[in-house]
């Protein structure tokens, strides 16, 4: 893995370069569906692979809205690479709610159910495709109380603001803990950042680029004999895709 330096690098990024390493590789509808160009439009990289007129399978319009403002909000595009919408991480969210993670087919599901320390797993009754359809909607339902319009309508700073709350336990409802919904989306929108373009997201291989990590180059394995010293060919995904 390249050694760079994080002089100058917004927080965000310096967040991501640290944490995104660590995560493992994870593992789609109203009349009117609005399309990753929404969000990604004003992008300067348009990925390949990432269709703009992209149709949702599990979230409908208002979920699907909600899903491209959030992860635009958590990895925007910037100066040091493309965010979460030009990357395909609602895609990758939305596929992930069709299999068996979103069905909560991964995990132990059984009663009793309890409040508990992160250690020991998740231990809420809701699945992952009902969390996501509770809380958005619970959401929306706030905001349009306090600002009259849904979260995907409002100022960066106001959903900046909504995220926040949510991530410090300080908005919630009761079909769904705020904190346990951020942290799901969170999550998600990392894996999705991260995952082999396969899965839908990391379209450009950009997260791996940003940490140094070649993909699934056979040859590496020869080089981690000499840490600190950077990888010098760019990352391959698991079709062959190649970084630009």
């Amino acid at each position: 893995m390249s050694k760079k330096s994080n002089e100058g690098v917004p927080s965000r990024r310096r967040f991501l370069q640290k944490t995104l390493s660590i995560i493992p590789l994870a593992a789609v509808g109203g009349s009117s569906v609005v399309s990753l160009s929404t969000l990604a439009a004003d992008a300067d990289s348009k990925a390949e692979g990432v269709s703009a007129h992209y149709v949702p399978t599990f979230f409908n319009n208002d979920e699907w809205r909600f899903i491209l403002a959030a992860t635009d909000r958590l990895i925007p595009s910037d100066s040091n690479g493309p965010g979460a919408v030009s990357e395909g991480v609602p895609i990758f969210i939305d596929k992930q709610m069709e299999l068996p993670y979103g069905h909560g087919q991964l995990w132990y599901m059984q009663a009793p159910f309890a409040s508990a320390a992160p250690e020991m797993g998740y231990q809420s009754n809701l699945v992952p495709r009902e969390n996501y359809r509770r809380a958005i909607k619970a959401i929306n339902g706030y905001c349009q109380q306090q600002f009259q319009k849904v979260f995907a309508d409002l100022s960066h700073q106001q959903q900046e603001d909504i995220l926040h709350q949510l991530d410090g336990g300080k908005l919630t409802f009761d079909d769904v803990p705020g904190k346990l919904f951020f942290e799901q989306l969170l999550e998600n929108t990392k894996e999705g950042y991260l995952a082999d373009p396969l899965h839908g997201g990391n379209q450009t291989l950009a997260s791996w680029k940003l940490i140094g990590f070649p993909g699934a180059r056979a040859d590496y394995q020869q080089v981690m004999d000499n840490p600190n010293k950077p990888y010098p060919l760019g990352p391959v995904s698991i079709s062959g895709k190649r970084s630009v």
